[in-house]
């Protein structure tokens, strides 16, 4: 199959993967309104076209804190990774070097965060999830802070987990808990099975060093038992005065929050709600996006996830006022659909997107883009 969208690579992923790993990526929280109505959002914005401009030199570099990055996109962070599809956060991050692009790995990755931060150099953005233990949180903070790493997202939005139906039906875990289904979707992916044979177990590597007992089922239940209510604005402002990096809270969905987090010095907000993945029936990121721009002013760097599934949804993003935008899903599609391919055609693809995307409405660059916002209303 030749690719010519963000769905081929789904498509070819749902037909390389075991069906617990494909649902975990695909899935989202309760009946997946949620991740339907993300992606309805974008298709229900309109842009308006300027004609007769000369739009033979595009530029799709983007500016954000204090750096110049080659396209106005990164990658989200995913949990988990490797065990979507073997090495696929390492395959990932080399690509987003490649492409002077931001790699995130995220706290429950496979990988650790030292060897990415050497795979990905300054490319490297570290995600912080907050648990109970302090422990956990002040080494990961330390560690982050010991490889180098500027930039820190911190993920607000999990108060408490999510219900995710497709998982709880396919009783996913991990490590997966054996079973004949289990055992049957591993004998008819082949290939997946036996490039994580050879890979290696995937593993927590950034946590199990927290964890009480260096078992995988002591691990996995010590990794959920440290989604925590707890965390909040106070805690929040600790983190802003420890963490001498731009630091970014990842999750906040309302003008007040993301106001608040100005407020208190945060250097940018992810505007995000998990993808669909924690609760159906919250707003899409999208329609949230205007407001939050509105409260926070022009200055104030504001970054979008969730329902992005093409280049023309990154345009429409950055016309409704994002500065940035992060993948996740079309990237991990891409890797488990093409293999080590995947996560440069997909970069190149949503590229050409964006580029077709801006010249038919008239637009040569991200700045022209924001500051004139072609969106109709």
């Amino acid at each position: 199959m030749t690719i010519a969208s963000v769905w081929d690579f789904r498509t070819r992923a749902r037909r390389r993967m075991p069906r617990f790993a494909f649902d975990y990526l695909d899935g989202g929280a309760g009946d997946e309104s949620g991740i339907r109505r993300n992606i309805e959002a974008f298709d229900a914005i309109r842009l308006k076209p300027r004609m007769l401009v000369n739009i033979e030199n595009r530029d799709l570099s983007a500016t954000l804190f204090g750096r110049k990055w080659g396209l106005p996109f990164g990658t989200a962070p995913i949990g988990v990774g490797n065990l979507l599809w073997p090495r696929a956060e390492e395959t990932i991050a080399r690509a987003a070097l490649a492409a002077n692009i931001p790699y995130t790995i995220s706290t429950p990755a496979c990988t650790s965060l030292e060897d990415i931060r050497k795979i990905a150099g300054e490319n490297a953005w570290f995600q912080l999830y907050v648990g109970r233990a302090e422990e956990m949180v002040q080494g990961l903070v330390s560690r982050a802070e010991e490889a180098g790493y500027d930039v820190m997202l911190v993920t607000v939005d999990v108060p408490t987990p999510p219900r995710r139906l497709r998982d709880i039906r396919n009783n996913f875990t991990m490590p997966f808990a054996w079973s004949p289904w289990v055992f049957w979707q591993l004998l008819i992916h082949p290939e997946w099975s036996i490039r994580t044979a050879i890979a290696g177990r995937p593993r927590f590597a950034n946590m199990e060093r927290y964890a009480p007992a260096t078992t995988a089922q002591p691990l996995a239940r010590y990794m959920s038992s440290q989604v925590t209510g707890r965390f909040d604005w106070a805690e929040l402002k600790k983190l802003r005065d420890r963490w001498k990096g731009k630091l970014v809270p990842k999750g906040l969905l309302t003008a007040e929050d993301a106001q608040m987090a100005k407020e208190i010095g945060c250097d940018g907000v992810v505007v995000s709600n998990h993808g669909g993945r924690q609760l159906a029936s919250l707003p899409s990121s999208i329609e949230m996006l205007p407001e939050i721009r509105a409260a926070v002013g022009p200055g104030f760097p504001l970054i979008l996830d969730s329902g992005i599934r093409s280049g023309e949804h990154i345009v429409k993003a950055i016309a409704s006022g994002a500065d940035f935008v992060l993948i996740g899903r079309a990237m991990m599609y891409a890797v488990a659909g093409l293999g080590a391919s995947g996560p440069k055609t997909a970069i190149d693809l949503l590229s050409a997107e964006m580029l077709n995307t801006m010249g038919q409405i008239g637009y040569t660059d991200i700045d022209s883009l924001k500051k004139n916002s072609p969106v109709l209303r």
